[in-house]
């Protein structure tokens, strides 16, 4: 199996001599696999792999020896290119999400309250029932969850997501108001 590839070799596979098949693979495969490195497609062992049933299939149509046959195996692995590059096209590349560098925020009732009280979020705090303030105080300042709130007031989950939303309701009406009074 030393040597160049012979159009012996090449009738000898088109027999079905197996030796003669592997030849053919090794002899044309790195090429091969350069080319479609070359021409950027992704996988290139298995496009590879698909260029040389082609040919293991359509062996005994090859005219012109070994000449006629590397011109018919990189026509396949042309149009293999094409292909792959039709279906990227098609199917683009996915970028995985990174929220590091996703600028579609937006600030939370929490975040907008504090920035449009001027930092005064103490006083507008003391503004809220008791139970408002500790709701706020543990969800915002300690950063709990519902359920660790409300085992901590001693209350249900639903009734700490009630008093959150009417102490950010209130907070939110107060900061408004004032906004859109001091404006005027």
């Amino acid at each position: 199996m030393d040597g160049l590839l012979t159009d012996e070799d090449l009738l000898a596979a088109v027999s079905g001599d197996g030796r003669s098949a592997e030849k053919i693979y090794r002899s044309l495969s790195p090429a091969v696999m350069g080319y479609l490195q070359a021409r950027g497609v992704e996988d290139t062992e298995a496009v590879a792999q698909e260029v040389f049933l082609t040919v293991f299939q359509k062996l005994d149509k090859v005219t012109g020896g070994v000449a006629g046959l590397k011109t018919f195996t990189f026509s396949i692995a042309h149009a293999r290119v094409v292909d792959a590059a039709r279906a990227r096209a098609r199917h683009p590349h996915l970028a995985e999400y990174d929220p590091d560098f996703d600028t579609r925020t937006v600030a939370s009732a929490e975040q907008v309250v504090v920035d449009r009280s001027g930092g005064d979020v103490v006083q507008l705090l003391q503004t809220l029932n008791p139970d408002q303030r500790d709701v706020l105080s543990l969800r915002i300042v300690a950063d709990l969850p519902i359920d660790q709130v409300a085992r901590v007031m001693g209350k249900s989950e639903g009734s700490v997501k009630q008093l959150q939303r009417r102490a950010l309701a209130k907070l939110k009406d107060m900061v408004i108001g004032s906004k859109v009074g001091g404006a005027s």
